[in-house]
């Protein structure tokens, strides 16, 4: 029996309780989950590609039954599914405006490789607002973060934003 391999793609910057939630839910639609963390410059990261693979490694090591690995990787989504050997890419879409983009995105992925299907996974509805751009914003004005990722996470972005502060008065 072949394995299945499935990947879920992302910025992860930082890991939300949102994608806690989808790569739970994914991995149990696969016999193995690779976690691909990207950079998407667009996106003004908080953290660089090195801080965010470890830090999506720390988030999903206490996991049970299920098969999750981590790999960064900075080219074409179609290209990393195949040199991972997936046959599925998960995302998870938290309203319309995600589907929109998603649906168009699928779209162009099958024309770059029509073997890898994509699945769409709905967003718990508790979850639904979290985006790690709004984590950051909230994080960035002193908000509370702890209802949107784990205490671990929150001690990070608060500890960033804590330094970048410290670097613009020294």
């Amino acid at each position: 029996m072949t394995k299945r391999v499935g990947v879920y793609p992302g910025t992860f910057d930082p890991i939300t309780l949102g994608h806690m939630d989808i790569i739970k839910r994914g991995a149990r639609l696969v016999d193995e989950l690779v976690i691909g963390v990207t950079t998407n410059a667009a996106k003004s990261p908080m953290f660089n590609d090195d801080e965010r693979i470890a830090m999506v490694e720390r988030e999903v090591a206490g996991l049970d039954n299920c098969k999750v690995r981590v790999v960064g990787f900075n080219s074409l989504l179609m290209d990393f599914a195949d040199a991972m050997g997936a046959s599925v890419v998960i995302r998870g879409i938290r309203g319309v405006t995600d589907f929109e983009y998603e649906y168009q995105l699928t779209g162009m992925n099958r024309q770059l490789n029509d073997h890898v299907e994509t699945v769409f996974l709905m967003a718990d509805v508790s979850l639904q607002p979290i985006a790690s751009r709004l984590v950051k914003e909230i994080a960035m004005y002193g908000g509370n973060i702890t209802r949107f990722v784990s205490p671990r996470v929150r001690d990070d972005v608060v500890g960033r934003i804590a330094a970048q502060g410290s670097r613009r008065d020294g």
